[in-house]
């Protein structure tokens, strides 16, 4: 399976089972009147909307450099994921306006059990989802994975949360104690929104590589030290997952275009090997004395 394909069909896969949670928590928070429960759905219906962001993006962002977009479609993705953090914003305060006017009027929460056990079995699927997510992000280097991944880990913190605010409602009676629960997933939420717009605003801003991404790159490019003077003016920046790698070397002015030429291409060779995606830009500056 290539690259493309492994990242659509784990972007579906998210989109399914966000579908399924939502039925089911909507389904709990009906029947038991939870406000915590009812924000855990309005997360989920936001998680929704992020897959089928990410799912849409991951399609595109594969597409080949064309005349119009010659550095690829690679940004897509970082769009995507300030698309999410920005819906994740809306949720949070959603969460928030219901949970303030709960306080003001708490309401019993009814058939708790039921709520937990939905709560719970809500928390398993979102780990194993979030595993996949993120093993292929990671494989693939996909930012917009990694965010709809990211969107899931929280997922399985927030339902684990109203849980366990759930069972401790039941055991002391507090009913307030419901909304409190749902304003603290809430803030959860909107940490998890901040994060994913610092990252990806990163990148758009052509944020470079890694140090150690670029000590890497350094320790290629000496490799080739006795067929060049030096290199400087290295610059990397990422796109998608696209590592973009421009610097400068200077040689022997008397050396051919052909040896040139392969001093570059074992350049690239070695950078490919290293880094999953690359493109690499090699200025030639001749040496003189």
């Amino acid at each position: 399976m290539n690259s493309w394909d492994r990242k659509v069909k784990v972007a579906l896969l998210s989109i399914i089972s966000n579908t399924i949670l939502i039925i089911f928590k909507l389904i709990a928070g009906v029947l038991s009147g939870s406000i915590s429960i009812i924000s855990e759905a309005i997360h989920s219906g936001m998680d929704l909307v992020a897959s089928f962001i990410a799912f849409f993006s991951v399609r595109h962002s594969s597409k080949p450099a064309d005349r119009e977009h010659p550095y690829g479609h690679g940004k897509i993705e970082n769009l995507s994921c300030i698309a999410e953090g920005l819906l994740i914003f809306v949720a949070a305060a959603m969460i928030i306006k219901e949970a303030v006017e709960k306080i003001n009027a708490p309401t019993e929460v009814e058939q708790a059990s039921l709520a937990i056990a939905v709560m719970i079995g809500a928390s398993l699927i979102n780990i194993l989802v979030s595993r996949k997510l993120y093993q292929v992000a990671r494989e693939e280097d996909s930012m917009a994975l990694e965010a709809d991944a990211l969107h899931l880990k929280t997922d399985v913190y927030t339902s684990f949360g109203v849980a366990v605010g759930l069972v401790l409602i039941k055991v002391t009676g507090l009913n307030i104690l419901d909304p409190i629960v749902a304003i603290l997933v809430a803030l959860l939420i909107i940490k998890e929104a901040w994060e994913l717009c610092k990252n990806a605003l990163n990148f758009l801003m052509d944020t470079k590589l890694t140090d150690e991404e670029e000590v890497q790159i350094e320790e290629i490019i000496n490799k080739y030290s006795d067929k060049i003077m030096d290199f400087h003016k290295l610059k990397t920046r990422k796109s998608g997952n696209m590592k973009h790698i421009d610097f400068h070397i200077t040689v022997d002015s008397n050396l051919t275009v052909a040896e040139i030429h392969e001093i570059i291409g074992c350049f690239k060779k070695d950078m490919a090997d290293e880094f999953k995606c690359t493109r690499v830009t090699v200025h030639v500056d001749p040496y003189r004395e």
